[in-house]
């Protein structure tokens, strides 16, 4: 983890989305983050940091990126899953998303029922079948600065929802965005791709 997004997580108690989900509207601008769902790990008056939960790395899967950083595994814990994008910035570095049945030294505790960890200890509990009894693997982040996110947002770029474990881990990734917006009340086929302004 980079030390920009430690600080965040460390100052983020007073952060009023940390925790919740971001979901891109559909003028969202950069295709990297078109329908993307992106828990947000903290957001603070340093910033914000996030990671996207509804992406799948195409390239590569969870054993591969075990056997690039030699860490033994069960085939049968890791056969069927998925690493995500996580966003952008630091797309080499490798973040856990996790229920905090496990918490080790190196979890950052978003909540009470989330924690990010990015050690090779907890890949290594994961591929041994004694991880986390939820899990989400990403590569990469995505990263706001001071007050950034709150503009995106009041542009029309942003919603943003209360998290919902059964769509944050739920190892289907093809319908969280409807879900997210179902969340809020909105039929998704009623949002304009044109962002308005009053």
């Amino acid at each position: 983890m980079d030390p920009n997004s430690s600080t965040l997580l460390e100052n983020s108690s007073d952060g009023y989305l940390t925790g919740q989900l971001l979901i891109a509207m559909p003028g969202m601008g950069d295709p990297r983050f078109q329908k993307a769902v992106i828990y947000v790990c903290a957001h603070s008056d340093q910033g914000a940091m996030g990671l996207v939960v509804n992406k799948p790395m195409p390239s590569i899967d969870f054993a591969e990126l075990l056997e690039q950083l030699d860490v033994e595994h069960e085939g049968a814990a890791v056969a069927d899953l998925k690493v995500h994008f996580g966003g952008p910035v630091e797309s080499g570095r490798g973040f856990v998303l996790h229920s905090t049945d496990f918490v080790d030294e190196g979890t950052m505790l978003v909540d009470q029922e989330v924690g990010l960890t990015a050690t090779l200890d907890i890949l290594r509990a994961i591929a041994s079948g004694k991880g986390p009894d939820r899990h989400i693997l990403a590569l990469g982040y995505a990263g706001w600065g001071p007050g950034q996110l709150d503009t995106e947002i009041t542009d029309n770029g942003w919603l943003f929802a209360p998290a919902d474990q059964a769509i944050l881990f739920d190892p289907d990734m093809s319908t969280k965005w409807e879900r997210a917006i179902s969340k809020l009340g909105i039929n998704p086929a009623m949002l304009s791709a044109e962002a308005g302004h009053a």
